[in-house]
C-alpha cells in the first residue's frame, strides 16, 4: 500500500509542526523518518495514522484521500516506544487481543498467534506475562500484536528508543529480516541516523517542519542537499569553506599539492579507528578519522606539524536557507 502526502501543514497553537510537506512512500518499502527532536517526524507519522488531522493538504493511501477516514479503517498497525502491553494478559493473549475484538474464529486466532510468535522468535514464551520478558522481547511482542490484524501499513514511533545499545543493534537486524518476510509498507521514526542508515530503504529527513531531503541512505550520505543534511547524516569537518567527511582527510608528514598545514592537538584511539583533532594555520579546528596503522606509520604525536587535504569534498551555496535544496559539488 503506497502513501503520499501533498502539501501537509499542521499547527499546534502558534507552533508550525509541519509546513507544506509532500512525501511519497512506495508500497512495500521500509522508510525512516529522521530528524532532530521537535523537527516534526512524529507529527508526520501521526498524520499518516489519522491520530492528527492536517490543517491543510492531503493524505493519500493507495491513491485515495484518507483525511476523513477513521484511524480504525486505515489498515494501519502501530508500535510505539513504550509497549503499552496489557500487563494482566499473557504474551499470547496480548497478541490475540486485536483478533478477538474482530471476532475471528478461535482456531483461526490460535493459528495466527502461534505463527506470529514463531515469526518474532517468541515461541515457548506465550504463557509468560510482559513483566517476565526482556525489553527486546517485549518490543517483539508489540510488533507481533501490531501485525496480528494483517495491517497494510506498519507505523513505528521510536520503537527501540527505550532499549540499551546492544539490544537496539540486535533488533535492527531482526526488523530488517522481518520486513523481508512480511513485506508490509513500514514507516519508522528515529532520531538515530545510524539506525536509519542500517535499516531503511529510504530516508525522509525532517527539520523544523520541512523535508530537507528524501532518498536512499547512500544518496543522503554521498549527495546531501545542504549543510544540515550532511551534518546530520554522518560526521563532518571543514577545510576552508569545504565540508569534508573525516575519513576523506589525507594526513601526511610532508606538504603535497593543495594541502594545508595543521598541528596535531589530540589523538583518541577508538578501537580500530583513531580520531585526530587538528588546528589549522588559520586557527580553525578540523579532525580526521584514521586507522591505527596510519597513525603508527606517521608516528603522530601531540604538537606535531602535519599537512592535510581532502580526497572528496562538498561545497554549498551560502545564500539559501537550510531547508532549500542546494547544489552539491562532490
Amino acid at each position: 500500500m503506497s502513501i503520499a502526502l501533498r502539501g501537509v501543514t499542521k499547527r499546534f497553537d502558534r507552533h508550525v509542526a509541519l509546513k507544506d510537506v509532500s512525501v511519497d512512500i512506495e508500497s512495500g518499502s521500509l522508510t525512516a523518518l529522521v530528524g532532530p527532536s521537535g523537527g516534526g517526524k512524529s507529527t508526520l507519522l501521526r498524520v499518516i495514522a489519522g491520530l492528527e488531522r492536517p490543517d491543510s493538504g492531503d493524505v493519500l493511501i493507495d491513491g485515495q484521500t484518507a483525511v476523513d477516514v477513521p484511524v480504525q479503517d486505515r489498515g494501519i498497525g502501530f508500535v510505539f516506544q513504550h509497549y503499552a502491553a496489557f500487563k494482566h494478559m499473557t504474551v499470547w493473549e496480548n497478541v490475540a487481543f486485536g483478533l478477538r475484538v474482530r471476532k475471528m474464529r478461535r482456531d483461526a486466532i490460535r493459528e495466527r498467534v502461534d505463527h506470529l510468535l514463531h515469526l518474532v522468535q517468541l515461541e515457548g514464551l506465550g504463557g509468560r506475562y510482559p513483566s517476565q520478558l526482556s525489553g527486546g522481547q517485549r518490543q517483539r511482542m508489540a510488533l507481533a500484536r501490531a501485525l496480528a490484524i494483517k495491517p497494510e501499513v506498519l507505523l513505528l514511533d521510536e520503537p527501540f528508543g527505550a532499549l540499551d545499545a546492544a539490544v537496539r543493534a540486535e533488533l535492527r537486524a531482526w526488523l530488517r529480516a522481518l520486513h523481508r518476510d512480511v513485506h508490509v509498507t513500514t514507516i519508522f521514526v528515529t532520531h538515530d541516523q545510524g539506525e536509519a542508515m542500517e535499516i531503511a530503504d529510504r530516508i525522509v529527513l525532517i527539520n523544523r517542519g520541512h523535508v530537507e531531503q528524501t532518498g536512499t541512505p547512500r544518496e543522503l550520505y554521498e549527495r546531501p542537499a545542504n549543510p544540515f543534511v550532511m551534518s546530520f547524516i554522518g560526521p563532518i569537518t571543514q577545510l576552508g569553506d569545504a565540508f569534508v567527511r573525516p575519513h576523506d582527510i589525507d594526513v601526511r608528514n610532508i606538504p603535497a599539492e593543495s594541502s594545508l598545514e595543521a598541528m596535531v592537538q589530540r589523538i583518541v584511539h577508538l578501537g580500530f579507528e583513531v580520531r585526530v583533532d587538528l588546528m589549522l594555520a588559520d586557527g580553525r579546528g578540523a579532525w580526521a578519522q584514521m586507522t591505527r596503522d596510519e597513525v603508527d606509520q606517521l608516528e603522530l604525536r601531540l604538537g606535531q606539524i602535519v599537512y592535510v587535504r581532502s580526497s572528496r569534498e562538498t561545497r554549498f551555496h551560502s545564500d539559501l536557507p537550510s531547508h532549500a535544496v542546494l547544489g552539491n559539488a562532490g
